[in-house]
């Protein structure tokens, strides 16, 4: 289940917005009541209410809104008990001061803005023995082994327990709470309008991530990255999965790169069964793997683990999809190896995708030039690949036939911004930009103009996704799909 959080600063609207989440399907709402300003009439909020409440009155110190007396607050949460409220919210010390009375049911909590302390368990055990009907921990995770401490408790815990991770390391747990038996999740009410450091809002919680499915057999997936927060993956794969119908949820987690490790000791345990692997750590969780592919071999670049049978497998969907896509463009076919000799590459950025793709065109007969604008890592690409590398100031001096764009220029925000000047184009070139938000970036809209074959970072992200969908689920995707709800989604976001 899920509790939406509302805290407003008008009771007439805290009414008002209560009314509207039910009717959007919200079956349990907390009422932040430490938000509303002027005198709080209890008995009018919780008259007439459309669904089950918790009363939540929280002191600043422990992250809430309520300044006044202490006093004045403890006689605002027994006024809540008095009017009948479903739930109360009470900190351990304010559990002490308040009895239970009537049929209120007592949430005890406990709220660490900071960490996540050593000692869960013994803070469980005391907050389980203050007359709890449900004990609410939430705490900072500053590092991944700081969820699954979390997620332990909550499964092991004989009182109901919400229990689940603050901030946006922590954020994965509020979703899979539900699996390790959390009675409810919270969310907010909209985007931006979080009442918790990692808060979903409702809508993303229950369309997106379908959190009231989510049951003892859900099958978890996500993205690794740092920063996660501009990933379109969890919305083209949760797509995917709600359109074919499967018990799966793939999450946004944000991994630093000192964290990576501990984090896939803990994935599986988690319940997490395949992942997606993006900046910065491609390259850096190679050495964390039991098995790779030929493909992430040739390349030194994974962009997938799947976990099976205990062991994580690494892939690299990245070189297959960017290789179908010019295939695409080009209408041949790559299953001969000299499919591209006698043409010239010219590949901008020598990182993660870049190493990916120019794996991909020497294997098929290209002749590879390397640059980026730190020409170093150009030529250890160039001499590792065996190809050739030049001055990022002398890209548009080659005589290229093909054009790809690995680096990150022009990618959303900085939309104005372009690798390679309109003027070099030819219209008999190949131009292909990884980059996907937007999918018509400069690049793109500069080669078009000069008459070129066009293959935009839409194509070559739907396909790669598409092959991880399949390397998850064994299933093929609705790769249309994917691709409609990928171009709706940037439109709407620009």
């Amino acid at each position: 289940m899920i509790c939406v959080s509302i805290g407003c600063e008008s009771q007439e609207r805290m009414m008002a917005e209560h009314r509207r989440m039910v009717q959007g399907g919200a079956r349990l709402v907390e009422l932040r009541v430490d938000y509303l300003r002027g005198e709080v009439d209890m008995e009018r909020l919780l008259a007439n209410r459309p669904g089950p409440v918790i009363v939540t009155c929280r002191r600043q110190e422990e992250g809430g809104r309520f300044a006044g007396e202490e006093e004045a607050r403890l006689a605002m949460l027994r006024a809540a008990i008095e009017a009948g409220a479903d739930y109360v919210d009470l900190e351990e010390d304010t559990a002490r001061r308040i009895a239970r009375r009537g049929a209120t049911k007592r949430i005890v909590s406990y709220h660490d803005f900071q960490r996540t302390p050593h000692e869960l368990e013994a803070m469980h055990a005391r907050l389980a023995a203050l007359d709890a009907d449900v004990v609410k921990l939430c705490t900072m995770a500053n590092q991944p082994a700081d969820n699954l401490r979390m997620l332990r408790l909550v499964r092991a815990s004989a009182t109901p327990t919400v229990g689940f991770c603050m901030g946006e390391i922590g954020a994965p747990t509020r979703l899979l709470c539900g699996k390790f038996g959390s009675p409810w999740s919270y969310a907010s009410l909209q985007d931006g309008g979080s009442v918790a450091p990692g808060q979903f809002a409702y809508q993303q919680m229950k369309e997106l991530f379908r959190y009231e499915e989510i049951n003892a057999d859900t099958q978890f997936y996500g993205v690794i990255a740092d920063p996660v927060g501009h990933s379109l993956s969890p919305l083209i794969h949760n797509t995917a999965f709600r359109e074919m119908k499967m018990n799966c949820v793939y999450l946004p987690i944000r991994v630093a790169r000192e964290h990576l490790a501990e984090f896939l000791d803990t994935a599986w345990e988690l319940g997490i069964c395949g992942l997606s692997v993006t900046i910065p750590h491609k390259e850096a969780v190679i050495p964390l793997l039991d098995e790779v592919d030929e493909a992430v071999r040739g390349i030194g670049a994974a962009n997938t683990v799947v976990f099976a049978s205990g062991r994580r497998v690494g892939r690299n969907s990245d070189y297959a999809a960017a290789m179908g896509s010019l295939e695409a463009a080009l209408g041949v076919s790559f299953r001969g190896k000299e499919t591209l000799a006698g043409r010239t590459a010219l590949v901008l950025g020598a990182g993660g995708v870049g190493r990916a793709i120019t794996f991909g065109l020497v294997e098929r007969g290209a002749h590879v030039v390397l640059c980026d604008g730190e020409p170093s890592r150009a030529v250890r690409l160039a001499e590792e690949f065996r190809c050739q590398a030049v001055d990022w100031a002398e890209r548009h001096t080659t005589a290229a036939d093909i054009v790809v764009n690995c680096t990150p220029i022009g990618m959303y925000p900085k939309v104005d911004a372009t690798p390679f000047d309109k003027q070099s184009f030819r219209s008999s070139m190949v131009a292909f930009d990884a980059v996907y938000n937007p999918e018509e970036t400069r690049f793109i809209q500069d080669a078009r103009a000069a008459g070129c074959t066009c293959i935009t970072g839409v194509d070559m992200f739907v396909r790669q996704a598409a092959m991880q969908f399949k390397w998850f689920t064994g299933q093929e995707a609705p790769a249309e799909v994917m691709r409609e709800t990928m171009k709706r989604a940037m439109a709407a976001a620009h």
